[in-house]
């Protein structure tokens, strides 16, 4: 027969620990300890707290944000994963010197540090440039769409919302309906269910209806009317290669030389090519902030994806007197190295092309047309003027004139079919670049991007940027965010910047 050893559950076992001795040197919690205490100034914390005479004594914002780094660093987002890791984990209840902040003072401790969070994170930026760790040549930048703590599905313009709440509210009342005429022996459970639905119902309406009295119609950059969201209206619908989302564009501006982000920041636009002037501009103020002076970024190479080409942020590179490497949307296609890059777009067996028939004929072309420079217009094969319709007409980076011919012109023209690309196009249009001397910033940057020089800083990007976004979405774990608006999604996207930060101080700094 088999002997085992007894155990008896009924019996207390007490385990001597020393806090300070579980911030073991070399570790990422010594670190975090470190620069919190040492380094990072949270006097302007003191102001919050009215408790110098009456009230409870407050837990020290040194213990709630060393436990709050930390555990973004392990992945904890949730305030209530947080709060069971100070009740169970040794590491944390060593960060909180025993204390046991709950859920609700963890949660209002982050998403108020609005004001506090910049200069927290120029504290840990000036570390960074003690230490040697920002290079300072070549910056890049980039974002990563994640959703936030809002369902897309209370999305819509103002009139899809006021329709989603006329539905909702004859579906109520339909409910108090079948409500009133049911039977008296109807079960109780029927009976609940039926009384929580029409709660739910109620709440709803008057959230919309709330929502539409309270708000006005939000507008895009052409003036016209974009969908707002009733749970979060500073968060925007955005496309992703996972599908839509409704969500926050999260940006970092890196430096080269240890990825050190000099600058973080949500904004509620999918649209990259908008971020690139605030960015720029805030990270100009937190290298002033650490003494580095105006004129830090003059010269400095910066690279960035083609979601930020535009000729506004190309002009601003260059007021700023920055090296920067901005392709247009068609630089892959000039590339030879990208020549292969669709031959496993249809899998490891392509389709069979399916050939159709081609008419080959020629059409007309802009030579074929005459223009009369006293009447300023131009004149068809068949002798048919075609009018101006648009001067100096932009499409993208390049001007255009563009000229129309009249519908009934074209309608009985026999050379129509010579003509008109398709049958069913109802009249001729002549669309001419206008000829410039003088290169365009989009074209010189075409230029740019095409050189070998230019390829090897571009290529650069890749390995400085994304493996930024790799460490917080993939190792932090920062899949979406869990507050709302603007100011206080930008809190938490900024200190799992700082998170990161500190990670390349550990690495780099501290602890070597």
């Amino acid at each position: 027969m088999a002997k085992y050893k007894p155990y008896n559950y009924d019996q207390m076992v007490m385990i001597p620990i020393t806090l300070e001795d579980q911030l073991e040197p070399g570790t990422l919690e010594y670190t975090i300890h470190e620069l919190v205490e040492n380094n990072i100034d949270l006097s302007m914390f003191e102001e919050r707290y009215q408790n110098d005479d009456n009230g409870a004594a407050a837990i020290n914002p040194k213990i709630l944000l060393k436990v709050i780094l930390f555990a973004y660093a392990r992945g904890m987002i949730g305030s209530r994963q947080i709060e069971r890791a100070c009740n169970e984990n040794i590491i944390f209840m060593a960060l909180s010197c025993g204390y046991h902040p709950d859920h609700s003072t963890i949660a209002h401790f982050v998403s108020s540090m609005q004001r506090e969070i910049e200069a927290i994170f120029c504290n840990i930026l000036l570390v960074c440039a003690e230490l040697d760790l920002l290079g300072g040549t070549h910056f890049s930048l980039d974002g990563m769409k994640l959703p936030s703590n809002a369902s897309k599905e209370w999305s819509g313009t103002f009139r899809e919302l006021e329709k989603k709440r006329d539905k909702l509210h004859s579906k109520l009342q339909k409910v108090l309906s079948e409500h009133i005429n049911q039977d008296t022996l109807i079960e109780s459970a029927v009976a609940s269910r039926r009384e929580k639905q029409k709660k739910q119902l109620q709440r709803q309406v008057e959230r919309l209806g709330k929502f539409l009295q309270e708000h006005t119609p939000k507008q895009g950059k052409t003036r016209s009317e974009i969908q707002s969201n009733v749970t979060d209206n500073q968060s925007a619908k955005m496309p992703t290669s996972h599908g839509v989302i409704q969500g926050y564009n999260a940006q970092a501006l890196v430096d080269a030389k240890h990825q050190i982000i000099v600058h973080a920041e949500a904004f509620g636009r999918g649209q990259d090519h908008e971020n690139l002037a605030p960015m720029l501009d805030r990270a100009k103020k937190n290298m002033q902030a650490i003494g580095k002076g105006e004129s830090y970024f003059e010269g400095k190479q910066l690279s960035a994806d083609n979601n930020y080409h535009s000729n506004e942020n190309l002009a601003r590179c260059m007021d700023e007197r920055l090296d920067a490497y901005i392709p247009d949307p068609q630089f892959r296609k000039r590339d030879e190295r990208f020549a292969n890059q669709n031959r496993f777009k249809d899998g490891i067996r392509p389709r069979k092309p399916i050939y159709k028939h081609k008419v080959n004929r020629k059409t007309f072309t802009a030579e074929d047309f005459t223009y009369d420079e006293h009447k300023q217009c131009y004149v068809c094969p068949h002798g048919k003027v075609l009018s101006r319709n648009a001067h100096r007409h932009r499409i993208r980076n390049h001007v255009y004139d563009i000229y129309r011919a009249r519908e009934e012109d074209c309608a009985s023209c026999p050379l129509r079919l010579k003509c008109l690309s398709k049958p069913q196009t109802k009249r001729r249009y002549l669309v001419l670049p206008l000829s410039s001397k003088k290169l365009t910033l989009a074209a010189e940057m075409k230029a740019k991007i095409d050189s070998p020089q230019g390829k090897r800083i571009y290529a650069k990007r890749l390995a400085i940027v994304e493996p930024v976004f790799a460490n917080i979405r993939a190792q932090k774990r920062l899949d979406r965010f869990t507050l709302r608006t603007k100011a206080k999604v930008n809190v938490q996207w900024m200190l799992f910047a700082l998170v990161h930060n500190i990670e390349k101080i550990h690495r780099y700094g501290l602890a070597s």
